[in-house]
């Protein structure tokens, strides 16, 4: 049977998207470049890319609606059903799996009575495992409308779910405040989030990251070779983990300074240099031998 066309927006809700929908197409050289902040705005209408979305973005970009469609169901943030006005995604890529997401997914899985890409009987919590979100000093992390809640276990999570549910008041570990997700996509659209304390908050980076920034600005000091464990440093009859004097070594790279700031050396001897063959002409590597010679 073939399908009906979509229904359009009321004449009020057509006026006031298609003023929005100019100001964004307006930003762009090309106006087909407008697609994905349009898919957002539509999505901010209904809480999902309906076909009427699709329609109304298709004709305001002069694209077919097999074009549209083709975008809208290839990205994994434009929601193609009713979905909860808060969207809970769980991390469960390798580090957060195994510092307690796959446990923090699967507790939220029974305590809400869902399963993954479905949504609270009441409408408010849609519960989804997701991908990396670059946050793994801040393993096990849980995402709701893109906001993060870092460092989190089972019992943290369900208070954070069931407090969403109840309406009670949820702030963000860092990041903007956090809104409802048909707010959170008119952001993604392009307008200003317009909320007191929005524009001040930042998401700022975990102690791991801003060491490995610091060393890519060469803030730190030369690398130290670690040996391996029970081998002696060429030219010493020490013990392992200790000085010459048998005084105890130096403490690990990673240790904190006294003021609390991440240490200046480096956390790997992977960061030291290494001898190759390009790099140590009096010991170059020859071709390999062949089986026999």
């Amino acid at each position: 049977m073939p399908q009906l066309p979509a229904p359009d927006y009321p004449a009020d809700v057509r006026t006031r998207l298609e003023a929005d929908a100019r100001e964004v197409i307006a930003r762009y050289p090309d106006s087909r470049s407008a697609l994905l902040p349009l898919l957002h705005l539509v999505q901010s209408e209904e809480g999902h890319v309906t076909r009427t979305g699709q329609r109304f973005c298709a004709e305001m970009l002069g694209l077919t609606t097999a074009e549209v469609t083709a975008v809208a169901t290839f990205y994994s943030m434009y929601r193609r059903k009713p979905s909860g006005d808060y969207q809970v995604g769980v991390c469960t890529n390798t580090l957060c799996a195994v510092m307690g997401g796959d446990a923090i997914f699967e507790a939220l899985q029974e305590h809400l009575g869902v399963g993954n890409g479905e949504t609270t009987d009441d409408g408010k919590v849609t519960l989804e495992h997701i991908e990396c979100n670059a946050a793994c000093d801040f393993a096990p992390v849980v995402m709701v409308n893109w906001e993060f809640f870092d460092n989190q276990t089972v019992a943290s999570a369900k208070g954070l779910v069931d407090d969403l549910r109840a309406g009670t008041g949820v702030e963000p570990t860092r990041g903007a405040p956090l809104c409802t997700f048909k707010d959170t996509a008119r952001i993604l659209a392009g307008f200003p989030d317009e909320r007191p304390g929005a524009v001040e908050a930042s998401g700022g980076a975990g102690p791991a990251s801003l060491v490995g920034l610091r060393l890519a600005k060469g803030e730190t000091g030369p690398a130290r070779v670690v040996h391996p464990r029970g081998s002696k440093t060429p030219g010493s009859s020490a013990a392992p983990g200790s000085s010459r004097d048998g005084a105890p070594s130096d403490p690990s790279p990673a240790d904190p300074s006294p003021s609390g700031q991440p240490s200046s050396k480096h956390l790997s001897s992977h960061d030291a240099p290494q001898d190759t063959s390009a790099s140590d002409p009096d010991h170059p590597a020859g071709p390999a031998a062949e089986e026999g010679e």
